[in-house]
């Protein structure tokens, strides 16, 4: 029986680790001019693939930054507002500051079950959660000279040690989380979700607001860089739902940068779009660059909702399931899917969205056709990020009044609305089924390729000086990294995955930020740089064909 366990653990670790050894070039290298040798570079690690893979998740609103309309229990009768402030100062001023916090505190604790956790892994299927938290949350120090100065800031004396533990449990499960500083000092934006119901954006502007803002994301880097408790940080989000072009956001964002560089430039910084996509991808362009020194990935985060304004009040639901398939065309062949020729890196993450259209919306259908049609909207929108974004995040997973109907991630999961990627639901058995294939069909399928782009730069521009091998080294090196996302998974449960049924789903992951994640890449390999590398595009070219290369063979 052991000797029989033996081999099917060396069997397993075989087919997940792959029998090629490091991604070499297939070819001796042909010196250019300014050549320098492509650099040997490792296998993706733990971190890279939790915050670099496909993100298929919901957030945890409502839970260290109240809102009424999910949480209405938390809100004493005659409260005078619907922030989490509001409800603080009535529950102190009803029952008292230890027995708010111990409320507060049971509400933190409760968010998540382990019967939560297992719904999210195993039928949802989800491997991201995008979690709103205000400055507050992170405790009394951070409270000074603000609104939650005082009695209120006391609350949140354990807060921050709730968030820990909190990430922590959703690691163990393989679930990662994106720290959203939901609730900035003064504001983000008007509404209440901010922490507070002054109707103010009061954070643009204000030295003291923003340097108290700065000093929170600092602390959250500085904790997640150093505190084993916080490894399953796929990011933080420096604030949500900024203001259109509030006065000096992109300054801040570039302070923000270069400050997080110097405490972990590992770690993916991500910024609200200010509603307006184009103009933020464009910002990011300046340091997801070749050219640029190492600093954090910088992701975008846009919310897609289409419920609210008089543009989609107007409009039927088969026109706006029409324009979801159309969404994200900010992200076009200009400034995507060639690093090197556009000398920048994109990755758009589609933080909120949901299944909620106006009553005026649904109007315009026949009743009997709504249950269908929320489908279509919802597998549209499932379809679409999964295509040309980064990662997404439903609104919202918990509220009182379960499963949420249109705003939540329970119901639209369970109805079959919100789809995760295909992989997603792969069988042990059939991962490593795909595994084997993948490997005994990988020698013969790297020629091909090569001797098409051979053959197009040979006949296109006759006696210009390539360098195609490196052509070669690309491909060898996104074999590779595609291989370690997809078996990724099955990778963290050896040799658990050896005790469970074949058959039980544990799913595959794949390269969601490829942009971003075949820059760092390239700039590991020492090909990013134009002028030390001028072939560093054929590089590419061979990285992302292999990328595509195993996920036909693998995502069917």
């Amino acid at each position: 029986m052991r000797k029989a366990f033996r081999q099917a653990f060396q069997e397993v670790k075989e087919a997940v680790g792959g029998k090629d050894g490091p991604a070499v070039s297939s070819q001796p290298p042909i010196p250019h001019a300014n050549s320098v040798p492509t650099q040997q570079v490792g296998p993706p690690t733990s971190a890279d693939v939790l915050r670099y893979r496909y993100q298929h998740g919901t957030n945890l609103g409502s839970i260290f930054i109240l809102e009424q309309w999910l949480f209405g229990s938390l809100y004493d009768q005659g409260v005078t507002g619907s922030s989490e402030l509001d409800a603080i100062n009535a529950s102190i001023n009803t029952r008292g500051l230890e027995a708010t916090r111990q409320k507060w505190e049971a509400h933190w604790n409760s968010a998540l079950t382990d019967s939560d956790l297992d719904w999210l892994v195993k039928s949802a299927r989800c491997n991201s959660i995008r979690l709103p938290v205000g400055y507050f949350t992170l405790g009394p120090a951070f409270c000074d000279h603000t609104a939650y100065s005082g009695a209120p800031s006391q609350v949140y004396i354990n807060a921050w040690q709730v968030v820990k533990r909190l990430v922590s449990r959703c690691f163990e499960r393989g679930i990662g989380i994106l720290i959203d500083l939901h609730g900035v000092p003064g504001g983000a934006n008007h509404e209440t979700h901010s922490g507070t119901s002054g109707g103010k954006a009061e954070l643009w502007g204000n030295g003291f607001f923003l340097d108290l803002a700065t000093r929170c994301l600092l602390f959250i880097a500085d904790e997640t860089a150093r505190d084993p408790q916080l490894a399953g940080v796929i990011g933080i989000q420096v604030c949500n739902e900024a203001i259109i072009d509030p006065p000096g956001m992109y300054e801040w964002y570039n302070s923000l940068v270069q400050q997080i560089s110097a405490i972990d430039a590992s770690l993916p910084i991500y910024i609200s779009d200010g509603w307006d996509l184009g103009r933020a991808v464009r910002f990011t362009r300046a340091y997801n660059n070749p050219s640029f020194p190492v600093k954090c990935p910088v992701f975008v985060d846009t919310h897609k909702y289409w419920t609210f304004d008089e543009m989609d009040t107007s409009r039927s639901p088969y026109q706006i399931i029409d324009q979801v398939k159309t969404e994200l065309g900010e992200l076009d062949s200009s400034l995507v899917g060639d690093v090197f020729a556009h000398q920048a890196a994109v990755a758009v993450y589609v933080g909120e969205y949901s299944l909620a259209l106006a009553p005026q919306t649904w109007n315009k259908a026949p009743g009997d056709q709504k249950d269908q049609l929320m489908t279509q909207f919802g597998l549209a929108q499932s379809q679409t990020w999964q295509t040309r974004a980064c990662g997404s995040a439903f609104w919202t997973f918990k509220m009182e009044w379960m499963p949420g109907w249109e705003w939540g991630f329970k119901a639209g999961s369970d109805n079959g609305q919100i789809a995760p990627p295909l992989i997603f639901n792969l069988t042990v058995q059939q991962i490593l089924e795909k595994l084997t294939d993948a490997d005994a069909r990988k020698p013969s399928l790297l020629d091909t390729p090569l001797n098409e782009h051979t053959g197009y730069w040979s006949a296109t521009s006759p006696g210009r000086s390539f360098e195609h091998w490196r052509y070669a080294d690309g491909w060898n090196l996104g074999w590779q990294d595609a291989r370690v996302f997809f078996a990724a998974r099955l990778d963290r449960l050896i040799p658990s995955a050896l005790r469970a049924d074949a058959t039980s789903t544990v799913g595959a992951d794949f390269i969601g930020a490829l942009d971003l994640w075949a820059l760092k890449r390239m700039r590991e390999a020492g090909v990013a740089d134009s002028s030390r590398c001028p072939c560093g595009w054929e590089f590419e070219h061979g990285f992302r064909r292999a990328v595509r290369d195993f996920g036909n063979l693998t995502h069917k």
